[in-house]
């Protein structure tokens, strides 16, 4: 096992070689801004649109199109990166289209400006309820926040706005969230949510050999139930329930910046699993502005493998056949930009459209109650079994 971390180690290496390369992306999103400098940007875009109100000129905001595979560029040692060359929206105040989104932006901003000036912090959920009737949804204000974030060049976390975490976090690891409160993961039988504020957490403290991310929250807990942590090996996990939230994933990415130990993804044996795992390890389109402080490169698929189900003879009745929105998630899998430099992926995914199959890690207890813990997981990860 060591000889296959020691490659972990080299990534690494030539990660921190290449932050030069990245120009004003490096300095832009490594980080947390200051606070003067966040103020600075806010009073920017509002000095703009007075000098259009001065010129009796209707004030625009520029927004890079986040949602788009064409304004990404991927990058091998990071993953999805906003291209300096993305397409734009205008949002114009005197356009019938944008007025609303334009007007909520700025409500936003100026929310954000008191809490960065003042030094208090707010969830996405406390500045919704401010005013749910003016932003309709959370979704829409998550959205605006996303947008402000990058239009200002400025980590989400740098504007004060917080995210009410979902994921949760179990194992050989004590740190201190910014308050001083010391939280400790040492559980069998509870996990510790993981923290809003994951960039004020300090002095973490853990022996683990290795990161385990889990798609879902019941393996999660399954492994909890059976003491893995300390079963075999003193490592940690980690659970983002389903699609991980960006909480899930800085913590992720801090233990793999503090501890620099390997870190394994164990997800379902569909397509949507694997889209999950590329979001941890190549980032998503719409944040791909601040992709290089989530994503996690070197990031080993630990299963569950196509391969694996045809290894272990799991039986048929606990296989799932493949429906045609599955057909259609793994085929715009095929073609995204990373897959390419993976070819132990692509023969995966090729096998896995071949059988028209796919099986959940729940799958494995057909094979024995415990097979999961005391057998597949050991195994795979004492004998280098992953990809």
């Amino acid at each position: 096992m060591s000889e296959k971390f020691s490659e972990v180690d080299k990534l690494r290496v030539s990660l921190l070689q290449s932050f030069e390369a990245l120009g004003e992306t490096s300095t832009s999103y490594f980080g947390d801004i200051a606070r003067f400098d966040v103020l600075t940007r806010i009073e920017n875009v509002i000095q703009k649109t007075i000098h259009s109100l001065s010129r009796e000129q209707a004030p625009v905001l520029i927004l890079k199109n986040r949602s788009s595979w064409s304004n990404v560029r991927f990058d091998k040692s990071f993953g999805l990166l906003l291209s300096s060359d993305a397409t734009i929206t205008t949002l114009r105040s005197d356009c019938p289209s944008s007025v609303t989104k334009f007007a909520l932006i700025f409500k936003c901003l100026s929310s954000i400006y008191k809490l960065v000036q003042s030094g208090s912090y707010a969830t996405k959920r406390d500045i919704y309820y401010n005013d749910p009737q003016l932003f309709g949804s959370q979704k829409t204000l998550n959205s605006i926040v996303d947008d402000i974030s990058c239009m200002l060049k400025i980590p989400r976390r740098s504007l004060h706005v917080l995210a009410t975490s979902k994921g949760f976090i179990s194992g050989d690891l004590c740190y201190l969230e910014e308050d001083g409160t010391r939280v400790d993961c040492n559980s069998n039988c509870t996990a510790v949510a993981v923290s809003s504020n994951v960039c004020g957490i300090t002095n973490i403290v853990s022996s683990a050999k290795f990161v385990l991310i889990i798609e879902k929250d019941a393996t999660f807990q399954r492994l909890l139930d059976d003491e893995f942590c300390t079963r075999l090996y003193p490592c940690i996990i980690i659970t983002g329930k389903g699609v991980p939230d960006v909480n899930s994933r800085l913590m992720v990415r801090k233990l793999w910046d503090t501890l620099h130990i390997p870190v394994f993804a164990l997800m379902d044996g569909d397509p949507h699993g694997i889209e999950i795992m590329c979001i941890y390890k190549y980032g998503s389109v719409s944040m791909a502005f601040e992709g290089p402080s989530l994503t996690i490169p070197s990031m080993l698929w630990l299963g569950l493998l196509p391969s694996d189900i045809e290894r272990l003879g799991v039986p048929q009745e606990a296989l799932i056949p493949f429906t045609q929105a599955d057909e259609r998630k793994l085929n715009s899998l095929r073609k995204r930009p990373y897959i390419s430099c993976q070819p132990a992926w692509e023969s995966e995914m090729e096998l896995m459209m071949r059988r028209r199959k796919k099986a959940e890690i729940q799958s494995l207890e057909s094979i024995a109650p415990h097979f999961l813990t005391r057998v597949y997981l050991p195994n795979k990860i004492r004998y280098g079994d992953w990809i």
